[in-house]
């Protein structure tokens, strides 16, 4: 049951105006920095933090610590409330309020006279963000980001929101005059505040025991109610569910897709490609660059929330190819090449991994001094385009990216677009070519020649601040996306980059003796312990790595990850993975069950484990997944839209899968065939095993015996056997022939 916060918005008497004051934080490295009035700046203590949230903050006049002991005990010691902030780097309401507040010396003398003041970037420390965003949710029914959250020194939060503007506005009380009313309750209602704060524990304590009642018996009945409640929210009109703001949630396409192979329901295929083609026609996605924002803000995907997110680029990758496999529509296949285009090109380390996001704002410079602003990279000027591209070619291109003088933007939220432009797919070609009596081949060309000179432009802007650090739950989902995208379409590029990423976590972030995997790596540094959904999205980007190249080592690499997995995140109680491994620091070990803009842990993990079980004959843990999508009982019985990467699991742990095993020489043109004849198909219960005769298939075979007979015979073309439960069928050796056993075992 919710419990109200320890007051309200602004429901303690206190002063108004801000104090003033210098900032008196210690430092410990750093070089002094200009503020843009000829003034220097002192570096506080998360000048020595890598991460590039905690870095944008280290010139602020707060004397800011990183989550950890020293700023506890501070808080101990001096008998102060501690104040967290928790963001990430591209988080644009997070800018505005550290160029609102934190950046004021005024403000950061409150702060730093009231509170002891703690930075999370929550991409870093998702244990600490989901405890407190929790509270926050449970108390005022919504959150986001900046999280603010007010903690007893003994860390129990008693107060919460997330952005407060430096006055009081949108219904928000003004930041410092909320500062001063809490310590005020601090000093003056010391009981009311701590058991406020103990009070929410205890709520938060039981909510985090996981998904509510554990479903009794598993069958396929969330699966239609899921169907079901996604078709009501369904909008027939600009694709996607709900009105604005929308986001992508690419699991639901995911969980479609599957609901369609199961039924052959057409609506829900229907649904999953009309959603796709509305948003890559609309301007959340980048018609230049390539690659989606994070959501749009209107209801028609046209104006996005600038932003890119690595998670997004991965998932909807997969949601395109699988929107291939489905329709042989190539209009899918090549925007899944494009987005893939895109994060190689501009998301990929030297080393290899991938790095985590691109922000909605770009740094301003001289030429450019409005760009701090959000999408200033991305929007134009109807006059900009012209003097680009002259006059014939700048009618084709402004009617079909819908180009205005007047600007296009129909959904400003903080007025800064003006006449600017973002470039959606306004009017088709074949419309284009009518109106400007041309042929649609011939606008093809000029639209293309045109994207080409603007993103040659355009790349001498000042671009958007890059997160570089690489985090393995992310980098997970991308090597997935890579290899599936190489399975199903070929190109060596991408083989390329998914074998990168991973060796680059195994090389960096894993420590085999210990069988412990690393969060984040930036800068050289390997931080933070690694959570459920960094083991469970890396299996399973190992999984489609081994079905791409057959290298057993992913496999195996797999297999060990996933017992660490089971060893460190398993409650003994049984039901759903904790989120998180012990941490004296974080008050409650979390069973996050709702997917979200990623997926769960709790979902990756029971997926990774169905099948990682039908890779290596584990029995054992089918029944650990089993029990993980149990534990989501009342999710799947009320609402079981919320969970569609559970419903994933489910549907899987409710199939029979197949096993192809492929006997051939590796790249061989006839082993080459076969494994097209396999890939072409959207078969989400089959797992493909290569049996070539090598000492990979020996090691396999230790694990899988019937692999043991099957070889390839010398001087005789490749085969392929289809196995239910290992028993297999005769091997055969045309495509056309294991077309006809493969729609056997799927019917």
């Amino acid at each position: 049951m919710p419990l109200p916060l320890y007051g309200s918005g602004s429901g303690f008497v206190g002063g108004s105006g801000r104090s003033g004051g210098g900032y008196n934080g210690e430092v410990s490295g750093g070089e002094e920095q200009s503020s843009g009035d000829g003034a220097s700046r002192r570096p506080n203590r998360l000048i020595d933090e890598k991460s590039p949230y905690l870095q944008q903050h280290a010139y602020n006049p707060v004397d800011w610590y990183a989550w950890g002991d020293a700023a506890f005990e501070r808080a101990r010691a001096e008998d102060k409330p501690i104040f967290l902030s928790i963001g990430y780097s591209t988080c644009h309401w997070c800018h505005v309020m550290e160029r609102e507040s934190f950046e004021d010396p005024a403000v950061a003398a409150v702060m730093n006279e009231l509170f002891v003041n703690i930075k999370v970037d929550r991409e870093e420390r998702p244990d600490v963000d989901r405890v407190y965003m929790a509270t926050v949710q449970a108390l005022t029914g919504s959150g986001g980001w900046p999280l603010s959250v007010w903690l007893t020194p003994d860390l129990h939060p008693f107060y919460g929101g997330t952005y407060y503007p430096p006055d009081s506005r949108y219904g928000r009380p003004g930041f410092p005059d909320l500062l001063r009313q809490l310590h005020r309750a601090w000093v003056e209602q010391r009981g009311k505040v701590l058991d406020s704060g103990q009070k929410i524990v205890e709520v938060l304590r039981s909510q985090s025991k996981g998904g509510g009642k554990a479903a009794e018996w598993l069958d396929d009945g969330p699966l239609d109610r899921a169907f079901r409640q996604l078709r009501s929210s369904w909008d027939p009109r600009q694709g996607g569910f709900g009105q604005a703001p929308k986001f992508p949630r690419p699991s639901v396409f995911g969980f479609l897709q599957r609901y369609h192979a199961r039924t052959g329901d057409r609506g829900a295929l229907e649904m999953t490609l009309d959603s796709l083609r509305k948003m890559w026609a609309g301007g959340v996605y980048d018609h230049l660059g390539g690659g989606l924002h994070r959501y749009s803000v209107d209801a028609y995907w046209r104006v996005p929330h600038f932003e890119k997110m690595l998670y997004d680029q991965a998932q909807l990758v997969t949601a395109l190819l699988e929107a291939h496999l489905v329709s042989a529509d190539l209009f899918f296949a090549d925007a899944a090449l494009d987005v893939l285009d895109y994060v190689e090109r501009d998301l990929r380390s030297p080393g290899g991994g991938f790095y985590s996001a691109e922000d909605a704002d770009s740094a301003p410079d001289a030429a450019h001094p409005d760009h701090k602003e959000e999408g200033a990279f991305y929007l134009w000027e109807r006059a900009e385009i012209e003097a680009l591209l002259g006059a014939p070619a700048t009618e084709m291109v402004c009617l079909h990216f819908g180009v205005s003088e007047r600007g296009n933007t129909i959904s400003d939220p903080q007025g800064e677009f003006g006449t600017r432009n973002v470039l959606y797919q306004a009017v088709p070609i074949d419309s284009v070519a009518e109106q400007c009596g041309s042929t649609p081949d011939a606008v093809r060309q000029v639209i293309e020649n045109a994207r080409l000179r603007l993103l040659e432009v355009r790349a001498r802007r000042p671009r958007p601040h890059l997160d570089d650090k690489v985090i393995v739950s992310w980098n997970g989902l991308m090597i997935s996306a890579a290899a599936r995208a190489f399975q199903i379409l070929g190109r060596p590029q991408d083989l390329a980059a998914a074998r990168a990423s991973a060796s680059f976590i195994r090389n960096r972030l894993w420590d085999a003796e210990n069988r412990t995997l690393k969060r984040r790596f930036r800068d050289g540094e390997s931080r933070f312990s690694a959570q459920l959904d960094d083991h469970a999205f890396l299996i399973l980007g190992l999984l489609d790595l081994y079905e791409a190249d057959f290298d057993v080592a992913w496999l195996e690499w797999a297999e060990t990850l996933a017992e660490a997995m089971l060893a460190r995140f398993v409650d003994r109680e049984g039901g759903a993975l904790y989120d998180n491994p012990p941490d004296p620091s974080v008050l409650l070990r979390t069973k996050e069950l709702y997917d979200g803009a990623e997926p769960s842990g709790n979902s990756a993990a029971a997926l990774a484990l169905l099948r990682l079980s039908w890779f290596l004959d584990r029995p054992e843990w089918r029944e650990r997944a089993g029990a993980i999508v149990s534990a989501a009982g009342t999710f799947l019985e009320q609402a079981p839209h919320a969970v569609p990467h559970m419903l994933q699991a489910l549907d899987f742990l409710l199939a029979e899968p197949v096993q192809v095993v492929i006997a051939g020489a590796p790249g061989a043109p006839d082993t080459v065939r076969l494994l097209e004849t396999v890939r072409g198909r959207f078969m989400p219960h089959r797992v493909v095993l290569a049996a070539d005769g090598g000492e990979g298939q020996a090691r396999l075979a230790r694990r899988l015996p019937f692999l043991e007979a099957v070889r390839p015979a010398a001087g005789s073309r490749a085969t392929a056997q289809v196995c239910r439960h290992y028993a297999c069928d005769l091997p055969v050796s045309s495509p056309d022939a294991l077309a006809t056993a493969l729609d056997a075992a799927a019917g």
